[in-house]
């Protein structure tokens, strides 16, 4: 029994579909907050189990049976330790034999502010005793295709990283790591740092825009604080601009780039381009 936290998002959707090409679906099980959204794996053959990340007590249910969990992490920034300990603690209990967490990349050492709550889970799941693996995943694609509509309506491409680069990789290819990682042998112990192979620069991926749009989108670096200024403006609330004007920050550091090529060799075929995902996003 695998059993999916966070099964509802979009990388859990991903990890779903491509799960279902490996296992039967009477083998796995998603732990969610509305069941109603989850309605369509049910019909499926998935099992839907409740769970919510802050009510602890429920993931003894959501998890009774497991064999291996896939813990992707919470999307409340600034809760995530405490709830992910609500499921580490749980899968302790219940004897879970393998605990996959979808953390940062390079968390260990990572400057960006995003890795710290990232940090302090890695280190809950390796004091807890149950056998884990670390999936270390990069930016996806799908993080830098959604700031597109802004571009084209502004005319350019903001930010704050410089000539950083970037390894990013679609979800779609995450998750079928996850799915990999979930379905093989002998993963306990294991920290796979996952990236594209192909990096690139806010200027290429603003060049990139230009060519499949027809417009010119040209990309405008910033000081970190303009940029957040500007976020500010756009009217995003104070702790996201923070955090999207470190991130940015970060990359012109070096934080999301990575030629390991972890993610293909696991995957075991060639990833999707960030040109053909920034392709669909433009559709």
């Amino acid at each position: 029994m695998i059993v999916i936290t966070g099964a509802t998002g979009q990388l859990g959707r991903h990890v779903i579909t491509s799960l279902l090409t490996k296992v039967p679906a009477a083998s796995l099980a998603v732990a969610v907050r509305n069941e109603e959204k989850a309605k369509d794996f049910a019909a499926l053959g998935v099992q839907v189990r409740y769970a919510d990340y802050n009510q602890p007590a429920s993931w003894d249910t959501a998890l009774q049976g497991a064999d291996k969990v896939l813990l992707i992490s919470s999307s409340e920034i600034g809760q995530r330790v405490k709830q992910h300990s609500a499921v580490i603690d749980a899968a302790k209990r219940t004897g879970v034999k393998l605990l996959a967490y979808t953390s940062i990349l390079h968390a260990d050492t990572s400057i960006l502010g995003l890795a710290e709550e990232h940090r302090q889970t890695e280190a809950a799941i390796q004091t807890s005793g149950v056998p884990f693996v670390m999936l270390r995943n990069g930016w996806y694609t799908e993080n830098y295709t959604a700031s597109i509509p802004a571009a084209l309506s502004l005319g350019a491409l903001y930010g704050c990283a410089g000539d950083g680069r970037i390894s990013s990789a679609a979800r779609e290819d995450y998750a079928e790591a996850a799915a990999v990682v979930l379905t093989s042998d002998h993963q306990a112990g294991k920290i796979y740092e996952l990236a594209g192979d192909i990096a690139f620069t806010l200027s290429e991926f603003a060049a990139e825009i230009s060519r499949q749009s027809g417009k010119t989108i040209p990309y405008v670096n910033l000081p970190e604080e303009a940029y957040k200024t500007a976020l500010l403006d756009a009217g995003l609330p104070e702790f996201l601009a923070e955090l999207l004007a470190n991130s940015d920050t970060g990359v012109s550091k070096g934080a999301l780039f990575d030629d390991g090529q972890q993610l293909s060799t696991l995957i075991g075929r060639q990833l999707v381009s960030w040109e053909a995902t920034l392709l669909a996003a433009l559709e």
